[in-house]
């Protein structure tokens, strides 16, 4: 049972890091006051994205590179459309949603020819599971060997930074004077305007932040996780990442937990797969679907009200002198 419970759990941080990464990045976003449902898109574009130069180069660190590039340009395709021209940030962030889905899809049968996928990476091209100093030699430890060779070492380095962004980016929020203008966006632009302090600047900061950060996550997916881009793949971790965003009330800690709590959902989704109640086997559709219908159970009971940024959505207009 012990053994079970540990690789529940490091099955849980595999599948939870896309989420806290994208989780993040939106906060950020709709901190300073543009709402993101782009993160979905800009997963599945970082995915293709990093995989297909890690193919093409057979470097890791390339892919991301070129995940995160391409990340951060959606995010300022977005910023352009909702902060330049005072879009609707809705309509813009769920059009990149479609372009990401039908233009990744189109690229990848266009340059591989292979139904949209890319070709399995191998070697220096894909972000290999670390080995901490030790992990093999108290590996047969009871209890301490299998906690710290199974849970703690064995996850790739995107894996580990997730972890380390969540406290820095609290403190980047909240311990800063760049995070409190932010906050102040979010809740008041016009007196941050008044302040001397350009609103427009603030957002295509945050902008930025959030490009890189869904980016890692993007990148994780295919060059870490899968080792390969595959149509689709991102599968709604954009929107679950949203959710826990709402879930977590737009903080870094609480957002984490909630990411933490629907990958521990997924992994036990995956796990249940096959199993049965009194003799009927439960179809793996339903298992499937688990964690997405928790997640709305979750979120229409039991967080209680959360309450976005005042100015979240909001265009901002400077007012004429």
């Amino acid at each position: 049972m012990f053994e079970t419970i540990i690789l529940m759990l490091d099955a849980t941080i595999r599948v939870a890091t896309p989420l806290i990464l994208a989780a993040l990045a939106g906060m950020f976003s709709e901190r300073s006051g543009v709402v993101n449902i782009a993160l979905e898109g800009k997963l599945l574009s970082a995915a293709f994205a990093g995989a297909a130069t890690a193919h093409i180069t057979g470097s890791a660190w390339a892919g991301l590179c070129a995940g995160i590039f391409i990340s951060v340009l959606l995010a300022l395709l977005h910023g352009f459309a909702s902060i330049t021209h005072k879009g609707d940030q809705v309509v813009s962030g769920m059009a990149i949603n479609i372009l990401a889905a039908g233009l990744t899809i189109t690229l990848g049968r266009y340059w591989f020819s292979q139904g949209g996928q890319t070709p399995a990476l191998s070697g220096d091209a894909r972000f290999a599971p670390l080995t901490l100093p030790g992990a093999d030699a108290v590996k047969d430890t009871p209890v301490i060997g299998l906690l710290y060779s199974e849970l703690i070492s064995g996850h790739s380095v995107i894996e580990y930074l997730a972890f380390f962004i969540v406290p820095l980016s609290w403190y980047l929020l909240f311990k800063t004077r760049f995070g409190l203008r932010l906050r102040a966006v979010g809740e008041s632009p016009s007196a941050v305007d008044t302040a001397g302090i350009s609103v427009i600047g603030m957002r295509y900061s945050a902008m930025v932040i959030c490009g890189i950060l869904v980016g890692l996550g993007g990148v994780y997916l295919s060059v870490g996780q899968t080792a390969q881009f595959l149509p689709n793949m991102s599968a709604g971790k954009g929107y679950m990442a949203l959710a826990a965003l709402i879930f977590g009330k737009w903080r870094p800690f609480n957002a984490l937990a909630a990411c933490l709590l629907f990958g521990f959902l997924d992994a036990l989704a995956i796990r249940l797969q096959g199993a049965s109640i009194g003799g009927i086997v439960i179809p793996v559709q339903a298992i499937e679907a688990l964690p997405y219908v928790l997640t709305v159970f979750l979120l229409a009971g039991f967080i209680g009200k959360a309450i976005a940024p005042k100015a979240i959505g909001v265009p901002y207009t400077k007012e004429r002198e």
